[in-house]
């Protein structure tokens, strides 16, 4: 269990959404415990939503904001609604903080077992105009929560009010974490390194006739040896031709000599998420073909990290990856015409099929808007995103030449933007040839 105190930014994270929302409850039920199968469960995670504001982390929980109290007036309320504290359970599960945990170690105002949520919610929600609550997620969690306001609309009497209106948390908690404090910048710091390291020992390591599960193993394994809880998402690690599957996820192929290998895997440190795709040869070397398309891309991903600063734009970065990996494929003969119509058409989506970046922190794809009122945003410091370009040729397309078949190439790394530039928090990872090379060899 966590025996320390929970540092002051989670507190200063809730006077923050409450100064924008000073009228509002916010409601925040912990993520459910998910069963796998009969009585075998999936690893927990907590709801980021819920971990950002508080940083409890159990299930069976309730996270409620409510605007100040009088013996607070000038901070809101953390109210915690937990599982209470069972030896029995205990000695089977784990300890539990319990009421008395939350408060002296989470710092909740105030606390209660979870089985009073839907009586002292009324009580919580006088005064306030409306609710944030995220429908849709779970049913029985909705009727839960809508029946409580219910019952709190019919207890103001004749007054011709309406249920109290429901807005989604997940845009005003989003905008807060789109932008990264420097303990969390931290985080994702440490988080990358151990990501980057691991990717490396997987390019020493890997063999011919190996099994793309073996690889797999041996990154996750790095990544816990590290220090990170568990994988920010499920790894890909694709061999040859299933690289052209841009969420492949078998992860159960012979690694052949003469193919690439394409990894795309983050470990999750102190619940921030790195998120690195490296591609490199299964034998010793780059074949020709593989060499070739492979420094396209590297030289589209390089350049678009030079444009990453504050001011810039997403869109405009990947517009420029597309033109770039446009003219290197009309010199590689995979395509023909003018850059300006295949862009146009989207004729060149037939190598690169998807967008360059995604923002990146608590989830691998973060919260944060990309358009604000209908314009792309610019970057901002604190802002952490991903510039992955790629090249793919799908296993049915025998147009190409058979230098270039059975590839899939992607080149990702984490961008934090700064007051000066960018910084790119995975420089750890081996991207250029000669270095790939060194370290097969």
């Amino acid at each position: 269990m966590l025996l320390s105190k929970i540092p002051n930014y989670y507190q200063e994270r809730r006077e923050q959404l409450y100064k924008a929302y000073p009228d509002a409850v916010f409601i925040f039920p912990a993520h459910p415990d998910l069963i796998r199968n009969s009585d075998v469960h999936h690893p927990y995670r907590q709801d980021s939503n819920f971990y950002y504001l508080s940083g409890f982390d159990e299930a069976n929980s309730f996270l409620v904001l409510a605007p100040p109290s009088k013996r607070r007036p000038s901070s809101p309320r953390m109210i915690l609604f937990v599982a209470p504290r069972d030896p029995e359970k205990e000695m089977w599960e784990g300890e539990r903080y319990g009421v008395e945990g939350a408060q002296a170690v989470f710092g909740a105002d105030e606390a209660y077992v979870v089985s009073e949520f839907d009586k002292r919610l009324p009580e919580i929600l006088l005064g306030s105009e409306r609710v944030f609550y995220r429908l849709g997620l779970n049913s029985d969690m909705d009727r839960r929560v809508t029946s409580v306001l219910e019952i709190y609309r019919m207890s103001q009497g004749r007054t011709g009010k309406a249920m109290m209106p429901i807005q989604d948390p997940h845009l005003p908690v989003g905008e807060m974490r789109l932008f990264k404090n420097e303990a969390e910048i931290d985080l994702m710091r440490k988080g990358c390194q151990i990501t980057a390291l691991a990717h490396r020992e997987a390019m020493k390591q890997i063999r011919p006739g190996m099994n793309e599960c073996e690889l797999e193993a041996l990154v996750d394994y790095l990544f816990r040896k590290e220090g990170c809880a568990r994988l920010g998402y499920g790894s890909i690690v694709a061999g040859g031709k299933n690289a052209a599957c841009l969420h492949y996820r078998f992860n159960n192929d012979t690694l052949r000599d003469g193919e690439l290998v394409l990894i795309d895997a983050g470990g999750e440190y102190g619940y921030y998420s790195a998120d690195i795709t490296r591609t490199f040869p299964i034998g010793k070397r780059f074949t020709s073909g593989q060499a070739k398309a492979y420094n396209l891309v590297l030289k589209a991903q390089k350049s678009a990290i030079a444009m990453a600063k504050p001011g810039a734009k997403l869109p405009d970065i990947h517009k420029h990856i597309c033109e770039v990996m446009i003219d290197g494929l009309l010199s590689l003969g995979l395509l023909k015409g003018k850059l300006d119509e295949i862009l146009g058409s989207g004729g060149y989506r037939r190598f690169y099929p998807h967008n360059t970046s995604h923002w990146l922190g608590l989830d691998v794809h973060d919260a944060g808007l990309y358009y604000k009122d209908g314009t792309p945003r610019s970057l901002e410091p604190g802002m952490v995103f991903t510039i992955e370009p790629g090249f793919y040729v799908q296993p049915t397309d025998l147009d190409v030449p058979a230098e270039y078949r059975n590839i899939g190439i992607r080149i990702e790394d984490d961008i934090l933007i700064t007051e000066g530039g960018c910084e790119n928090l995975t420089i750890l990872a081996p991207k250029e040839i000669k270095e790939i090379e060194a370290l097969r060899a």
